[in-house]
């Protein structure tokens, strides 16, 4: 056991370093096909990393497993959900999504960009931001919950479409202040146990707390299926689980501030692939 936090609650911040049933130096291939890229030089912004890690390496054997294979893989029952929404016309213009883009293999190499700077509306936007604004503005349709099963699905199988390509966010340009901005919130401590992002996803990735492996906290396999609550979860669900976690009010699912710290992680993970719908614990 180690205690890595200097100044906090002193009833917390003991990390267990010990083994897991995992296989670090595994390679993820997806199908015999798909070559997704799980460990890379970090970027030259991250200054107290040198290797970024997909969470699938701190995973256990038989979870890695899961991944491997899309007929195992329970994320991949509701990329079969979204494919019919998808072909689905809705609202009052009479369009789909296949109205405008054609198939869904169309789209690859979005979820590798994204979030990014959207120069017509002036914002930074994440995938379910840019998919309402079609649904209200080409289809006519009314908008998804921002992190409901409708919504989840979609980016599951827009991540699907482009597994295996590089992650490569911007964080300059227009896109930097909010990329500045988040990365801000990821070093800010939060609630009674005076924990940040950076505590556990930088400083003891590779460590145990209670029974969780902690992996760097990358956000490349999102959506990810985690096999604790049974479905599909989106990055803003896990950044309000995980802040809800110190005992500290959150921020709410579509905010700027989980907008900007999305940003700020997904940069993180460039280099990485995308590997979305992924499993997790």
């Amino acid at each position: 056991m180690k205690t890595v936090f200097k100044g906090g609650v002193t009833a917390v911040a003991l990390f267990a370093a010990y083994a897991v049933q995992a296989d670090q130096e595994a390679n993820l291939v997806i199908n015999e096909d798909i070559e997704i890229t799980v460990r890379a030089d970090a970027p030259e912004h991250l200054e107290n990393l040198s290797t970024i890690y997909s969470g699938w390496v701190f995973r256990s054997s038989e979870t890695q497993a899961l991944q491997m294979d899309d007929f195992e893989n329970p994320g991949m029952i509701f990329v079969d959900d979204a494919i019919d929404a998808w072909n689905t016309v809705e609202g009052s213009e009479g369009e789909s999504c296949a109205s405008c883009h054609g198939a869904p293999e169309e789209l690859a190499g979005v979820r590798a960009v994204y979030p990014k700077w959207n120069d017509e509306a002036e914002e930074v936007r994440t995938i379910a931001m840019q998919v309402n604004d079609c649904r209200t503005s080409q289809m006519g349709a009314e908008e998804w919950k921002y992190d409901g099963g409708d919504m989840i699905n979609m980016e599951a199988l827009i991540a699907s479409v482009s597994r295996g390509m590089t992650v490569n966010v911007a964080t300059d340009g227009p896109a930097q202040s909010m990329w500045e901005k988040g990365r801000d919130i990821y070093y800010t401590r939060f609630g009674q146990l005076d924990l940040s992002c950076a505590n556990c996803h930088e400083d003891n990735y590779d460590n145990n707390i209670r029974a969780d492996h902690l992996s760097q906290g990358q956000v490349n396999g999102f959506p990810t299926y985690r096999l604790k609550n049974a479905k599909l979860n989106g990055v803003h669900s896990r950044f309000r689980g995980c802040i809800r976690d110190t005992r500290a009010e959150t921020y709410g699912v579509g905010t700027e501030e989980f907008i900007a710290l999305e940003l700020y992680v997904a940069s993180r993970g460039n280099g990485l692939s995308v590997e979305g719908p992924s499993v997790r614990n």
